[in-house]
């Protein structure tokens, strides 16, 4: 039978520092778990990916996701905040837009990942 622990007691001292070396810091550790956080809530998730193909004002965003403007409003300052999406004004209306694909990139992969998980 495989067992998924180490049968005997050994650290290779090199390979724990040289890990340690290339390691992020412990402030990028707690960045990178607020961006989980942030993907984390599903509408949040559903405005990025709606962003991906395209430009969407707040009554588009609530209409796609049937959710009310002040939840899209909401949700959409979390994600302003966190530098994943901007706006621009188009006369009266104000159309967000991704500010940089590597987020989308990012959750392609992640849906990859739970594809494989699934096997």
């Amino acid at each position: 039978m495989k067992r998924d622990i180490c049968e005997i007691e050994h650290t290779d001292r090199e390979r724990v520092l040289r890990v340690r070396a290339e390691m992020p810091s412990i402030d990028d550790i707690r960045g990178i778990c607020d961006i989980f956080k942030i993907l984390s809530e599903p509408t949040r998730l559903k405005i990025l990916m709606a962003l991906s193909l395209d430009s969407l004002c707040v009554c588009e965003l609530a209409s796609l996701l049937d959710v009310t403007q002040s939840a899209v409003s909401h949700q959409l300052r979390i994600l302003r905040n966190a530098g994943m999406v901007d706006y621009e004004r188009d006369g009266k209306m104000a159309r967000y837009y991704l500010r940089d694909n590597m987020v989308v990139d990012f959750i392609e992969q992640c849906s990859k990942l739970h594809s494989r998980c699934e096997e």
